[in-house]
């Protein structure tokens, strides 16, 4: 069995799935390989570059003026197509498709002509609405109502400077999806399924396997987090982003820290300079930790994680918390809630910071920790699926 992946990223983000699942192929016996646009794979997985730096930000700033997201980099997904044409898989994987980096049209001509299996992972809502990732934020519902126009999310990423092509983009990708007969989507989470069946995807074979995670690497830990950071015996309350923007909840966490007495410390991962320079006294920002081991330190050392995001179609730190002991204060919104059980910490309605306040406190008063005896979410589970899924393709 011969597998090629499609994705923005070689090994960030969406792109470590595609790693461990290239690892997982090989580890079987199988043939795989990673096409991507941004970072780069590890020295030990078979990959394609597609485009390059210049091709990607020309995309981005075509993108940014016409709100056709995907229909450029015409010239490296021609060479794509070339390159998968001469590698033959057995089943095309796709991931993320936006991120400036590859012509859909042109892909999905050549995925409908070659009549291959496909498997599509959907990490996010992209695929069935006009222009956003997202938009539950924005209580816009249009994609599965009238079909989407006038978008109030237009500046929001992949976003537009001036024209709104949602109503275009729609239809297109309606009947663009469709052409191909052997798609299979998969979503990251039963609420994300749920609103696949909402969309005019609904007809396409679709089911849901749930990201797992390295529980060899997100277990507890010890460390010198405590130290390095001078937090002492502090109260740690733990957020964690790869990219902290609207979504994300920095507003509630500086908000939090209003209510917090001085027992406690917030402490957020992921920041850039200036939002590390932004934050009250009485908060921790730090940038991008070393890797996963030293944030499994770091979810270790915390009291307590709190997720503010308000948009997750899974919610990645929360099941990296639990595995490594740490309990969750999340909101009640999207996928988040399914990562965890009633043992595993509180849900609370978004934005209510008092109730948020309150299970921390019970949180941290009675030292709880969590046992991830019966962790669900290891990535072991979540390949296997996969591979289960290949060879009923096949």
């Amino acid at each position: 069995m011969k597998v090629l992946q499609i994705n923005t990223f070689g090994n960030l983000s969406t792109g470590k799935i595609a790693v461990d699942i290239y690892r997982t192929l090989k580890a079987r016996g199988n043939e795989g390989a990673v096409a991507f646009a941004r970072n780069d794979v590890p020295g030990d997985v078979p990959s394609f570059r597609i485009g390059n730096s210049l091709s990607v930000y020309a995309d981005g700033i075509f993108t940014r003026f016409t709100d056709k997201a995907g229909h450029y980099s015409k010239g490296a997904t021609a060479k794509l197509i070339k390159q998968i044409k001469d590698y033959d898989p057995d089943i095309i994987h796709l991931h993320n498709l936006h991120g400036y980096y590859i012509n859909v049209p042109m892909l999905f001509e050549y995925l409908a002509e070659a009549d291959k299996p496909v498997v599509w992972t959907l990490h996010d809502c992209w695929a069935y609405t006009g222009h956003c990732c997202y938009y539950s934020m924005a209580g816009c519902d249009k994609w599965k109502l009238t079909g989407c126009s006038s978008c109030p999310q237009k500046k929001a990423y992949p976003a537009s400077l001036i024209c709104d092509n949602s109503t275009k983009n729609f239809a297109e990708k309606n009947k663009m999806f469709h052409s191909v007969k052997n798609l299979n989507l998969v979503c990251v989470s039963n609420w994300l399924f749920g609103e696949l069946k909402d969309s005019f995807l609904k007809d396409i074979p679709s089911g849901v396997i749930y990201n797992g995670i390295d529980t060899n690497v997100f277990k507890p830990s010890t460390g010198n987090f405590r130290i390095k950071y001078n937090i002492g015996d502090k109260r740690v309350v733990l957020g964690v982003a790869s990219t902290w923007d609207t979504r994300k909840g920095l507003s509630d966490f500086i908000e939090l820290s209003r209510i917090l007495d001085d027992r406690y410390r917030i402490v957020l991962v992921g920041l850039n300079d200036k939002q590390k320079a932004s934050l009250p006294d009485n908060m921790t920002g730090i940038g991008r930790t070393d890797g996963p081991k030293e944030l499994a330190e770091v979810y270790s050392a915390a009291n307590v994680l709190f997720n503010a995001s308000v948009e997750e179609t899974f919610g990645l730190p929360n099941v990296e918390a639990i595995a490594c002991g740490t309990p969750v204060v999340a909101y009640n919104c999207t996928g988040i809630p399914e990562t965890m059980t009633n043992n595993d910490g509180y849900i609370v309605e978004p934005h209510d910071l008092k109730s948020v306040a309150e299970k921390i406190g019970l949180i941290c008063d009675s030292g709880k920790r969590i046992d991830n005896s019966s962790f669900r979410f290891s990535k072991d589970k979540t390949y296997e699926a996969y591979m289960k899924l290949y060879e009923e393709l096949i």
